[in-house]
Formats: structure tokens, C-alpha cells, sequence
């Protein structure tokens, strides 16, 4: 198959987690994404994740995992790590590089804090320590929103906050459609993640992380705040940070560099 693309899914605590594999290198990377999990897992992105992120496929096996199905109300971030380490040592990946993107950073936090022999170098992008005003306030709109059943207002928050301003202007006309072909059933895995990303709190334990970290932050970030990438850089001992001012919570998306940093950074 192309890119060694493979789709799976794995029993943990009872419940079934969605995954995806590309690449075949020798090193392990593993890639946590963010909110919009509660929404859509990453079952079936096999491919075009691969195609995405074709630049690592010589050099490592990537894996991206979903959370559990079934998530329990009050279910946390670091209850998350506990599964995404249960989810690594089922599947043989010992040890990994870790690139947490949003609420995936936040889990990524826990998983070098409470198993730091699990995680060899951590990207830490567009993420939090703990929650602050920008980050409650979003949280908040999307959460009113979806209660509200109106899920185009709900893509068109997420569009307004994630990406740059150029970006909205240019695709907002999407909004209408895409909301029509993406309303989930129910919201309540959504609202269980919402929760813990305005739950998540690992600051008084950042400097336990042992992990070479760099922390990537967009400096018009509506989402969550570009200051929340440089109050995580200072809390973790050594860890480097790469601020873009131009760009907002979807920089992994919009710079063209992106991978090419994470590339240099993980070699």
C-alpha cells in the first residue's frame, strides 16, 4: 500500500481506540491530534496523512491515535496518556517521538511526565500548561454552539479561531456546506474532551519532563494564545520555543515550513 498506509483499531479499557500507521522508517513518531478528535476520529486519514506528512515516511514509522471510544464524563487528560501508553506498549512502540498538537500537547505533557521512557523527543504545538482566558472563552463559544445544534456556526467559530485571518476570509464560503456534511450525531464525546482541555493542568509538573522539547506557538493564535507556548517553554527545562507571529492556532497547517522544523528538530 502506499506510503505503508494502514488503518487499525485496539481494545483499551474496555473500550476501542482508532489509529492510523504510515511511513517505515526505523524510528517511531507519534502524532496526538487536538479538539477535533471529539468530532471525527482518525479513522480512514491513513492516506492522506501519509500524504501530508510524506517527509517523515522514509525516516520514521508515524503513528496518530484517536482517543478511546466511550470516553466516561470527567475523563482527563492525563487519564488520556494512561491510555495512549496502554495504546504504544500494545502495538511494541517502546519508545517514541511525540508531536501533540493542541489538546493532543495536553496529553502529550502527561505522557512525559508520568512515562518518560516512553518518549524520546516532544513537539509540544499550539498548546497549554493550564487553561487561561483565551483558551475558556473559545472552549466556551464552541461548546454554547454546539449545544445550540447549529453546527455551521460551530465550523465557522472553529474556522474564525484556528486559522488566519486570510484563510477565513478565503474559505468562509465553505462554512454552510461543510457544516451540512460534517454534523455529527452527538456531541458528547465532544463535550467530554472540551472539558478536559478546560481541566488540564500540568504546569506544577513540567519540570519533570525529562524529553527534549521544542514548543511551537502562533503568535495570532484565537484559540488558545500564542503566550501560552512561551509560558511552556519556560516551564520545561531546556526546552526550546519557535514563536510565529504571523500565523494562529492552524500554523501547522499554514506554514509551509512546519515540517521541515519538526524534521530538523527530531534530527
Amino acid at each position: 500500500m502506499l506510503y505503508n498506509a494502514k488503518n487499525g483499531t485496539l481494545p483499551i479499557g474496555g473500550a476501542a481506540m482508532d489509529y492510523i500507521r504510515f511511513g517505515s522508517g526505523s524510528r517511531q513518531l507519534v502524532m496526538l491530534p487536538g479538539l477535533g478528535d471529539g468530532l471525527q476520529t482518525v479513522r480512514g486519514t491513513a492516506l492522506p496523512m501519509a500524504l501530508m506528512y510524506r517527509e517523515f515516511c522514509r525516516d520514521f514509522t508515524v503513528w496518530a491515535f484517536s482517543r478511546r471510544h466511550d470516553l466516561p464524563d470527567g475523563y482527563t487528560t492525563r487519564d488520556m496518556a494512561r491510555d495512549q501508553a496502554e495504546a504504544m506498549a500494545q502495538l511494541g512502540i517502546g519508545r517514541a517521538d511525540i508531536l501533540g498538537v493542541s489538546m493532543g500537547g495536553m496529553i502529550a505533557q502527561w505522557l512525559a511526565i508520568d512515562y518518560p521512557e516512553r518518549v524520546g523527543k516532544l513537539i509540544l504545538t499550539v498548546t497549554c500548561a493550564r487553561p487561561n482566558p483565551i483558551l475558556t472563552e473559545s472552549v466556551a463559544e464552541w461548546v454554547s454552539l454546539a449545544r445550540q445544534g447549529d453546527h455551521s456556526a460551530f465550523m465557522d467559530s472553529n474556522l474564525r479561531r484556528i486559522y488566519s485571518d486570510g484563510y477565513y476570509r478565503k474559505n468562509k464560503w465553505l462554512v454552510p456546506i461543510v457544516g451540512r456534511l460534517t454534523k455529527p450525531e452527538s456531541y458528547d464525546r465532544f463535550y467530554i474532551q472540551a472539558n478536559a482541555c478546560l481541566t488540564h493542568d500540568a504546569y506544577d509538573s513540567l519540570h519533570q519532563i525529562q524529553a527534549p522539547t521544542l514548543a511551537v506557538g502562533g503568535g495570532q493564535d484565537k484559540a488558545l494564545g500564542g503566550e501560552a507556548s512561551a509560558e511552556l517553554a519556560a516551564a520545561i527545562p531546556g526546552a526550546r520555543l519557535k514563536l510565529y507571529p504571523q500565523w494562529g492556532h492552524g500554523l501547522y497547517e499554514e506554514e509551509k515550513t512546519f515540517n521541515r522544523l519538526v524534521m530538523a528538530f527530531l534530527n
